[in-house]
């Protein structure tokens, strides 16, 4: 899918005012030479974990790219998979191509990822981004919570936060760490091998469950995403109000390892005046 702005050929007011934003963007980057460096707009999250250093990024996004694929022709396989031509997968894909630019800053990496929207027919209320930018989304998200534009963005930022943020990487570098700590002590008595353990890893990403911490860094990273791309970040408190709501008070699958509702509401309440200026600008270019 081909997520990259297209280039502007002629001067307007708005890019007049992107130059501006940028000039000042990079004075701010640079401490405008007086020896000291303004804070970023939006949120502050801060650096990756080390753990995520313990396992190669490259064989990760190959490990997912191959269970989408196989997840992919497992749900074509049962009439489960939209067409590339449905209309919710041309309005997912359409939201993803709006969020995508702005993922570059929190991951170089993002840049060269194969990026793929896909919708898979199941009453799950669920939706994930594997490493390398592989999303998908369940048809009972889309439906049973009746999500708008705005909604559908919060959403997708949040998943793609954790493939920026590397969190499936950090989890499985965490577990590598035990199971080489155990392996190199098994090897001592000639027992087992960590190849063979590190190799088994690529399975993990369909069923990985993240923190707490994760779900919410997440939370404020797509916050941020979704309100650069032009959606309202305020649509995060009536779409965790329909999580809260669904299943009858029942957490759903997407919620059962995140904050609790009223937590995660209070949090993304106490963040908006950071992404809101920039939600307010994406408007103001989009006019």
């Amino acid at each position: 899918m081909n997520t990259l702005p297209q280039t502007l050929t002629h001067d307007t007011p708005e890019s007049s005012a992107r130059r501006r934003a940028l000039h000042w963007g990079c004075a701010a980057c640079f401490g405008l030479g007086s020896g000291f460096t303004l804070a970023r707009e939006g949120v502050e999250v801060g650096g990756n974990s080390k753990f995520s250093k313990l396992v190669s990024a490259g064989q990760v996004e190959q490990a997912a790219a191959q269970q989408y694929q196989k997840m992919l022709q497992e749900a074509s396989a049962k009439n489960a998979l939209l067409p590339a031509d449905h209309p919710q997968t041309l309005r997912l894909r359409a939201i993803a191509q709006k969020i995508i630019p702005f993922s570059y800053e929190w991951n170089s990496r993002a840049k060269d990822w194969q990026w793929e929207v896909n919708i898979l027919n199941s009453n799950q209320i669920n939706a994930f981004c594997m490493p390398g930018g592989k999303i998908a989304f369940y048809t009972g998200i889309l439906e049973q919570l009746k999500l708008t534009d705005d909604e559908v963005a919060m959403i997708m930022g949040h998943e793609v936060a954790h493939a920026l943020r590397e969190h499936a990487r950090e989890r499985m570098g965490k577990s590598a760490a035990t199971n080489i700590g155990i392996s190199l002590g098994a090897s001592l008595l000639g027992l087992g091998n960590t190849g063979a353990q590190l190799a088994g890893m690529g399975g993990q990403l369909l069923s990985l469950k993240f923190g707490r911490e994760d779900e919410s860094e997440a939370d404020l990273v797509g916050m941020e995403l979704a309100a650069r791309a032009g959606y309202n970040p305020r649509a995060g408190v009536s779409l965790w109000q329909k999580m809260g709501a669904a299943n009858k008070g029942a957490p759903p699958q997407f919620l059962s390892t995140h904050p609790s509702g009223p937590t995660r509401i209070k949090d993304i309440e106490a963040n908006l005046p950071k992404v809101e200026p920039l939600y307010e600008r994406a408007k103001a270019v989009k006019k």
